[in-house]
């Protein structure tokens, strides 16, 4: 933009002096007509008349009619359903289910138990020594070579 053309900008952006403001202000409250209509456009869309003769009135009935035709044709409450007796067909039977559940029933019965037994399972104590060395030279339990008393005869008093 030219620097012509952004004085030109400027100066017409500019406010006008207060009793400008002022005046207008006076001249166009005193000829209020309250008279608001005129200011808006009139909607000129023209709506179709509406009537039961539409599509979604059509569609209603064809898809009533087609209800009714099906409940008279349909098979009676004891007969299986075309679609129910095609996937019975591919359906593995009942028999087959319970043995395969029974079976999954065990094999987890014994996972179980070998899962207590493991987490239930205690090292043998072990006694650790300070200086294992010492082994050579004395008992660890300070009971000297040869000095244990036999008491496999002694038959104790009931």
């Amino acid at each position: 933009m030219s620097l012509a053309a952004r004085r030109t900008v400027l100066v017409a952006s500019r406010s006008r002096p207060a009793f400008s403001t002022q005046r207008g202000a006076a001249s166009s409250a005193s000829h209020d007509h309250q008279d608001h209509d005129h200011h808006h456009e009139q909607d000129s869309t023209v709506y179709p008349a509406e009537s039961f003769g539409g599509r979604f009135w059509r569609n209603v009935v064809l898809v009533s009619i087609a209800g009714a035709v099906g409940l008279k044709y349909a098979p009676e409450p004891s007969e299986n359903v075309y679609l129910t007796r095609w996937i019975a067909m591919y359906t593995a039977p009942r028999d087959y289910w319970l043995s395969l559940n029974a079976k999954h029933t065990a094999q987890q019965e014994e996972y179980a138990r070998v899962g207590l037994l493991v987490n239930d399972a205690q090292r043998p104590p072990v006694h650790r020594f300070r200086y294992p060395q010492m082994l050579d030279q004395a008992s660890a339990f300070l009971v000297p070579v040869g000095s244990d008393v036999d008491v496999s005869s002694v038959v104790p008093r009931t």
